[in-house]
């Protein structure tokens, strides 16, 4: 289908970090006496920008207070910062499919909604050992995903047309993302949300394991 690049989402997609996320709000929620959450409850918490994931994981009677999201929010940012590679790794098979792209001389990039400072740090630590060729978080002048402007943005650095790119992510964001930039959807099913999800929000197609991309190449 002549696909030239490949957009990653970041979270659920190339690294777990579930568990290092939800350690950081539970320890925020604990600090201040409100109830905790699992982490497969977290996984429908996060996706959509670390405020929504705070507002979320709150009491019900505290969501719409701005002062107590914001405060649990520079909570949240901090603990964060100091955790977040306790427990995150790559998924399996993740480091495998990187240097299959990079052999086959593909460009590669990654969107995501985490904040931008955050995702450049996480990704230099993690996956130094590949080019990425944009790298792109949550910023303040740049609608969030799924929104596809940062999406469109990532194809015009690389002078690639969107429908030349697969793009891969665990969430119908991700999937909404893609068909609003009009690239390729391709949803993973190793990440945080379930099949359904995923069609709904217009995958293409539904890949088992990383290394299942190479086919459609």
């Amino acid at each position: 289908m002549g696909f030239k690049a490949v957009l990653f989402d970041l979270d659920g997609t190339l690294l777990d970090t579930i568990g290092d996320l939800a350690d950081s709000m539970n320890s925020v929620l604990s600090n201040l006496g409100f109830p905790l959450h699992d982490e497969e409850t977290y996984k429908y918490f996060v996706g959509e920008g670390m405020e929504n994931l705070v507002r979320r994981a709150l009491p019900e009677s505290n969501r719409n207070d701005p002062a107590m999201v914001a405060g649990c929010l520079g909570l949240m940012r901090e603990d964060y910062s100091h955790r977040w590679k306790a427990r995150s790794k790559p998924y399996e098979s993740i480091p495998e499919l990187l240097d299959s792209l990079t052999a086959r001389h593909k460009e590669m990039a990654i969107l995501s909604n985490k904040p931008d400072d955050l995702t450049k740090l996480m990704v230099a630590d993690q996956f130094s050992r590949w080019k990425f060729a944009v790298v792109l978080g949550e910023r303040p002048s740049v609608p969030r995903k799924p929104d596809p402007m940062a999406a469109v943005e990532i194809a015009r650095r690389l002078q690639i047309q969107p429908v030349e790119f697969l793009y891969l992510g665990d969430t119908s964001i991700d999937m909404r993302t893609a068909v609003a930039a009009g690239m390729y959807g391709v949803g993973v099913l190793w990440g945080f949300r379930k099949a359904d999800e995923l069609i709904a929000g217009g995958a293409k197609t539904l890949l088992q394991k990383p290394m299942d991309l190479l086919e459609l190449l």
